[in-house]
């Protein structure tokens, strides 16, 4: 059966944002599988996200500390409809991003990242698929803040969409 995803990462709460924008929470509440990969900052953020979503995957980024570090790790894995799905919070510089990633992630067919919080879709020679969603509440050089939505069936991932949000106001 396929399953919906919702991916975003450096959320960056409360200090970019008040809250997720609406147009987040309501794919949050429509996906099967929820993906954040990392820079949370407040543990709040996890503990909404863990009562909302049907099922987390989630990681810890530079900028989590105490709670979010015990309660997430540097690495998370999952196999989803024969889709093999890792996590990570940095991957490095851009360049030489691909190989690199595929070097350390061999058994891995799309790799979600974050970081940056720009948005990224590759794919490495080895066939891993990188993809960084871009951040929801932080747009950090780019015009909009984005979050990504994918389905996930027969070990490939399908209906990749960088959505776009609008600038809201700051805290």
């Amino acid at each position: 059966m396929p399953v919906s995803l919702v991916v975003m990462a450096d959320t960056h709460l409360p200090r970019r944002a008040r809250d997720l924008p609406h147009a987040l929470w309501a794919a949050v509440d429509a996906a099967d599988l929820v993906v954040h990969a990392g820079d949370w900052v407040d543990v709040s953020l996890l503990d909404a996200l863990e009562a909302r979503a049907r099922r987390l995957l989630a990681v810890h980024g530079n900028n989590d500390h105490g709670a979010l570090r015990e309660r997430l790790p540097e690495v998370a894995r999952a196999d989803v409809e024969g889709l093999r799905i890792a996590v990570v919070h940095e991957t490095g510089d851009a360049k030489g991003r691909e190989r690199r990633c595929a070097a350390r992630f061999p058994d891995t067919d799309v790799l979600f990242f974050g970081h940056s919080h720009i948005p990224w879709d590759t794919t490495a020679g080895t066939g891993l698929r990188l993809l960084n969603p871009g951040s929801p509440t932080d747009r950090r050089r780019q015009p909009h803040g984005t979050f990504v939505t994918a389905v996930a069936a027969d070990g490939a991932l399908f209906e990749v969409t960088f959505h776009p949000v609008p600038r809201g106001p700051r805290p």
